[in-house]
């Protein structure tokens, strides 16, 4: 495992982030009226650098989770890499997490003892103010990457056998600043008691006991975001646009996902990627605690899937 730079003594991340504005909500509500093209904005911020060197042979893939209160889904992304480890592509796990969520801490360190071929484990902390925007952590991750293509996922996507080096054969000499899997493997939708874990953290290969239903992906929609390395490098994510880099003070809907196709002009060019499967999970970890309010949010989640996904 890895130690990033930039750690502090107590091994949690020191970012430059923005600071707190009063303007916060109306900054936010602005930048998605430029992105859906309601607002001619896109002038406020500069232009994206999309030159890229098109690589070949065996490549370096980084994979970049946030997890929080989802030590339950990484057990069974981690459990994917370890299950089915990839054999034509070097991978870096990065997973961005908190010191605060203590099972995801005892799941990483669980995971950092496990030697897995063409897979190194890199683990970095953030506080949870930091954590709640995603796209801090990964502008922190495009721009320090070192490897060839860098995707940005969730804690409930799997690889499954075959998938990263299909990828890896897929991006051969490609140039493209996005791309994405053209169909991904979905579970049926699983309730907490159908997902839970023991109450120790373990490693669970979680897509080889369910039947999986294959689903067409239009766009690189916020978990199926792959970048190729120098257009990271060169952009971060939505590193110009100071609402997305500036912390929450609990987790915030994932809105510079579109905002960040949005800089890069494109939705993404589809590739035949076979193996990629998500948990479709009832509850959302961001959400703490109980009572009335989270069996609404239970019950409109379970609504949402059946409309995107009938059956």
């Amino acid at each position: 495992m890895s130690v990033p730079e930039g750690a502090s003594a107590s091994g949690v991340l020191e970012l430059e982030v923005v600071p707190p504005s009063a303007l916060h909500g109306v900054q936010g509500w602005l930048a998605r009226q430029a992105v859906k093209g309601w607002l001619p904005l896109r002038r406020s911020w500069p232009p994206a650098a999309l030159a890229a060197t098109g690589r070949t042979g065996r490549l370096s893939l980084e994979l970049v989770s946030h997890c929080w209160n989802y030590s339950h889904l990484l057990e069974c992304q981690l459990g994917s890499l370890v299950a089915a480890p990839p054999r034509a592509v070097d991978v870096t796990m990065t997973v961005y997490h908190s010191l605060e969520d203590a099972r995801t801490v005892e799941l990483l360190d669980l995971v950092s003892g496990r030697k897995v071929p063409g897979v190194r484990w890199d683990w970095r902390a953030l506080p949870p103010e930091q954590l709640f925007r995603r796209s801090i952590g990964r502008n922190h991750a495009a721009l320090a990457t070192e490897a060839d293509w860098i995707w940005f996922t969730d804690c409930d996507v799997l690889f499954t056998e075959g998938c990263l080096d299909a990828l890896g054969a897929a991006l051969q000499g490609r140039t493209d600043p996005l791309v994405y899997p053209a169909i991904e493997l979905l579970t049926p939708l699983l309730t907490d008691d159908m997902i839970q874990g023991a109450s120790e953290p373990a490693l669970r290969d979680l897509a080889g006991s369910l039947e999986l239903v294959e689903v067409p992906v239009t766009r690189a929609k916020g978990p199926l975001q792959i970048t190729h390395g120098d257009v990271a490098r060169a952009n971060g994510y939505c590193r110009d646009m100071a609402v997305y880099q500036r912390p929450e003070l609990a987790f915030a809907k994932c809105h510079e996902d579109t905002a960040f196709r949005w800089l890069l002009g494109t939705a993404g060019a589809p590739l035949t990627v076979p193996g990629v499967a998500r948990i479709r999970h009832e509850s959302k970890g961001r959400y703490a605690g109980g009572g009335v309010s989270q069996a609404v949010r239970k019950a409109v989640r379970r609504v949402q899937e059946w409309v995107r996904h009938p059956g």
